[in-house]
């Protein structure tokens, strides 16, 4: 008997936005509002996918759970945590599936990332589906499926997958599937383990799942107790600070930039990348976020990755894009090639879906001032940065100050040919500034002179040919009249006062050619061509920029209106892709820690100043 499948009438793709996050720190699954998993990659951020078929419907694999009858959907997370909760409201009862992964420590048990389902009937009678279709390795690998009593195993060359199930299933080919019906007051509960090597397959009673639940929300309620915040917008403020929690990787304190792949900046198009991977420029917003919310546990372990892995006590031989490269793996690898993967049709017929990124290559100047950035706010509000710290700064400013004049692919990683982008010299601007800031503080020994001149170089330049006298505007790159979003993090990087009237002329200039609705555009490609086809939606993290700009202006209406906008594009959970389509919907990566960042900032510092 073949198992049951999604009614016909049922989407092939749910949009980007109308999914929840769970994770164990170490992996994470998209839970859309339908009850079904369609991205979970095992046993790490950065694996090859088990389900992805939010890429391609038909062979990407899911786990399909819902109420086998009509049903409205309602999703929300457990007050707190990041415990996932989808509502189905049928003519005949409600009944909800509580989907998490525990959280464990560093023991063995940590290798066996659980992915526990809980059905309960709430009110009621209501009948259920589930069918559990693994596609292994992005759909590449074959694999078996064979039952044993209490549970199903999954097996490929590389990975083995236990389900167990408190409710009877049945094989069908590749997969596994299963009919029920709860009463009010019952519950099932289907758990997937990755096991293999030192951890066996371990069956999980409706009690036990119990037991899991209540520590899983012990965890997350333990942990965001810590934060300090207590201004305006704390909900959504701390959904920000539990989605920056879900993208650590714990054995390493990395944080990705995103949990997924190639999701669309434009449907149809090809601006898919994967983002399951450390960028250094999130590294000051990263540390920045999370010392003001006050957890410096992350803080500190992300600063060890940097150290560990970027060189900054260890001596590394300059690539040919300099001492450090824009990004990093979750474990410190360097190499992460790029592959296109034309058996994946992509979102909604967006292809190609790539894996790896190219642009790990890329020179990127900016890279330099976000590092040391974090370096020194986390000497001013974490702890005092080490000796073998202030070697690496000091090595990395005398690169700087050799290299600033460099053209580069800039911070929008475009693949047009490299420019002298502003905002990388903005940003080298920043690396020798914050690195004589901590020199004078601390005492520290350095070469003040020479940095001091290439510093005020820098400035100059930026000046005189990063000035437009026809837009009365700073622009994208030296002796253009092109306009950039980036150029917003000049306030915040304090390179120029927020009421200079030189940068008022220029956030009302931004306002008029990349602002739509409090919406940022990050540029406009038409007019400044970055080698790939299409166009794109707004940038959110451009968007809290722009809000924190005109709060440092002191135009706190319109900074807290726009604000306020803002948070009517999040979805119904509080999360951000990367982009906002012309109709609101979510497109890019996602959720996306960069936008996370920058809500938390332009939060803190609105709040602060409206007082």
């Amino acid at each position: 008997m073949p198992g049951p499948s999604a009614g016909a009438d049922s989407p092939r793709y749910l949009p980007i936005a109308d999914h929840g996050l769970i994770g164990d720190l170490r992996s994470a699954a998209l839970v859309g509002t339908n009850g079904t998993i369609d991205w979970y990659c095992c046993p790490r951020f950065d694996a090859p996918s088990v389900f992805a078929s939010i890429l391609d419907a038909d062979r990407g694999g899911c786990f399909e759970l819902a109420a086998d009858v009509p049903a409205r959907t309602k999703q929300f997370y457990f007050p707190d945590t990041n415990v996932l909760i989808t509502r189905f409201f049928a003519e005949d009862g409600v009944g909800e599936i509580q989907d998490f992964m525990p959280v464990v420590d560093d023991s063995r048990e940590a290798d066996r990332h659980r992915l526990i389902r809980r059905v309960i009937c709430v009110r009621g009678t209501l009948p259920f589906r589930a069918r559990i279709a693994p596609r292994f390795a992005y759909g590449t690998l074959p694999h078996t499926v064979r039952k044993q009593p209490g549970q199903a195993l999954f097996e490929c060359s590389t990975l083995k997958l236990a389900l167990t199930s408190t409710v009877p299933t049945e094989i069908d080919g590749q997969d596994v599937w299963s009919l029920f019906k709860l009463h009010e007051g019952e519950a099932a509960v289907f758990t997937l383990d990755r096991v293999g090597g030192d951890v066996a397959p371990r069956f999980c009673a409706v009690a036990e799942a119990e037991r899991s639940f209540d520590a899983t929300v012990r965890y997350w309620r333990q942990w965001l107790s810590r934060s300090r915040y207590r201004g305006r917008w704390r909900e959504m403020v701390h959904r920000s600070a539990l989605t920056l929690k879900l993208l650590t990787y714990v054995p390493t304190g990395a944080i990705i930039a995103a949990p997924t792949t190639s999701l669309p900046e434009q449907i149809g198009g090809e601006r898919n990348w994967d983002y399951r991977y450390v960028w250094i420029r999130d590294a000051a917003f990263c540390v920045y976020a999370l010392l003001r919310l006050g957890f410096t546990d992350e803080a500190e372990a992300f600063m060890n990755f940097l150290t560990d892995h970027a060189g900054l006590t260890t001596a590394q031989e300059p690539g040919p894009t300099g001492p450090l490269q824009i990004m990093y793996g979750i474990d410190g690898r360097r190499e992460l090639p790029e592959e296109e993967l034309p058996h994946l049709e992509g979102y909604r017929n967006s292809a190609p879906v790539r894996i790896g990124n190219e642009a790990v290559g890329q020179l990127q100047l900016d890279i330099y001032g976000a590092l040391i950035d974090s370096l020194y706010l986390y000497d001013k509000w974490g702890k005092p940065i080490s000796s073998a710290h202030w070697d690496s700064i000091g090595e990395l400013v005398d690169w700087v100050c050799e290299n600033w004049d460099q053209p580069d692919e800039g911070v929008w990683e475009t693949r047009g040919g490299r420019k002298p982008f502003l905002y990388s010299r903005l940003m080298c601007w920043v690396a020798i500034e914050r690195g004589i800031r901590l020199a004078r503080h601390r005492g520290l020994p350095a070469d003040i002179v020479r940095w001091a001149k290439a510093r005020d170089d820098i400035y100059r330049r930026i000046m005189r040919s990063g000035w437009s006298e026809e837009r009365r505007a700073f622009t994208q790159y030296e002796d253009s009249n092109i306009l950039d979003a980036s150029l917003l993090m000049m306030p915040l990087a304090k390179f120029i006062a927020p009421t200079d009237p030189k940068w008022l002329t220029t956030l009302d200039a931004l306002g008029e050619d990349l602002v739509s609705d409090s919406l940022v555009y990050r540029y406009d490609p038409q007019a400044s061509p970055d080698g790939l086809q299409g166009e794109e939606g707004t940038f959110s993290i451009c968007s809290f920029w722009y809000v924190e700009a005109l709060t440092r202006a002191g135009r706190l209406d319109e900074a807290r209106l726009a604000f306020e906008k803002m948070l009517t594009y999040a979805n119904h959970l509080g999360l951000y892709a990367e982009e906002i389509g012309h109709t609101g919907e979510q497109h890019g990566n996602f959720p996306q820690a960069f936008t996370h960042l920058a809500l938390i900032s332009a939060a803190f510092n609105l709040d602060r100043r409206l007082g």
